[in-house]
């Protein structure tokens, strides 16, 4: 015969072990949910506006390019950490596995796709030449022979100053750093990308500096990832269709550049 006493002791034993047979589940549903959380490490050279940058007192990253790679992220379902690099660091960090993704104003280039992937180009830019706003005797790159360059290492810029016959080149780890150069007089020019240079000017840049010459060399951009990560570089291919798709894509475009090109 079961006793009174004996049937609660049941019940409570029962009532145990439901209760850790159901956390046993949730806890095992948590961890599965964790395990199928996709991350996507970005790392960036935040000195790059209006592509990448971060404001005076800020660590928040911002920009055209970190407005992008985090639409992308959401569109694609991962989710993004950035980070801050050094431009030449980039490259290195992608082939050995250290960050997925790499998005930097990075102008896609022959030799670059010799070790990384790029995605879809994202934007189309060009080199420029910028002076001290009191010299007259620069009118466009042909006459940099001879003078003193500032550029920014590791870019599309460094390459063009270091194609100038007799230039004397000095590649700074930021375009902020070479613009100082040209402004205190420890160089005659900077070349860089259009826009970047242009949002510099209109930055209170223009107090002191002018562009001058044509946009030179038109290059596109592109995110970059390791050659082995294919379904990444498929997933972001995807997701920045379907953003120029509904709209999301021109809407991050307006807001750092204005007008968008059609």
């Amino acid at each position: 015969m079961i006793t009174l006493k004996s049937r609660k002791l049941r019940m409570l034993t029962a009532g145990v072990m439901l209760s850790l047979a159901m956390g046993m589940m949730v806890g095992c549903g948590g961890e599965k949910k964790a395990a199928t959380e996709k991350v996507m490490r970005v790392a960036t050279e935040p000195s790059f506006a209006p592509f990448e940058f971060q404001k005076e007192g800020s660590k928040e990253f911002t920009g055209f390019d970190m407005d992008l790679i985090r639409a992308i992220g959401k569109q694609a379902g991962y989710k993004v950490e950035i980070q801050n690099m050094g431009f030449d660091a980039l490259i290195p960090a992608l082939t050995s596995g250290n960050i997925d993704v790499a998005i930097a104003g990075m102008s896609i280039t022959e030799e670059r796709k010799k070790v990384i992937t790029f995605c879809d180009p994202y934007y189309t830019s060009g080199l420029i030449v910028m002076v001290n706003k009191d010299n007259n005797e620069i009118k466009s790159v042909e006459d940099l022979k001879g003078k003193r360059i500032a550029c920014q290492i590791g870019t599309t810029g460094e390459k063009k100053s270091r194609s100038i016959e007799g230039a004397k080149v000095v590649a700074f780890n930021t375009q902020s750093e070479a613009s100082m150069e040209l402004k205190n007089g420890g160089a005659d020019a900077v070349i860089n990308d259009a826009p970047v240079v242009g949002y510099y000017l209109a930055q209170g840049g223009a107090k002191v500096a002018k562009t001058v010459g044509e946009v030179m060399e038109a290059e596109e951009y592109g995110i970059a990832v390791n050659k082995k990560n294919t379904q990444l570089a498929q997933d972001i291919n995807k997701a920045l269709a379907e953003l120029k798709k509904n709209g999301e894509f021109d809407k991050i475009y307006k807001t750092w550049f204005g007008e968008v090109k059609k």
